[in-house]
């Protein structure tokens, strides 16, 4: 069964492109497949030029959805990396 991860960016310039550099090194470590939600497109989180094309701004609310053999340990890493990474609280 699927894992998601629902948060809100508050970050004050948005999901600009260190972030998000360090997040999809992070998920690329997982088997899952692992995408990204914003508003009505969705993108593979594994993918940098796929993230940076939605143009993520503060206060946006993000939903991350993680299916595979290895989503329950990648959805705790993902969980820790966007905190770690000052994308939200």
């Amino acid at each position: 069964m699927a894992q998601r991860f629902h948060f809100t960016v508050t970050d004050p310039v948005g999901l600009y492109a260190s972030p998000t550099t360090e997040l999809v090194d992070a998920v690329k470590a997982f088997n899952s497949n692992v995408t990204l939600r914003y508003g009505s497109r969705i993108v593979n989180l594994k993918s940098m030029m796929g993230v940076l094309s939605l143009g993520v701004p503060t206060k946006a609310e993000l939903e991350i959805c993680i299916e595979g053999i290895d989503e329950e340990n990648a959805l705790v890493e993902i969980r820790n990396k966007v905190k770690e990474l000052g994308i939200s609280v």
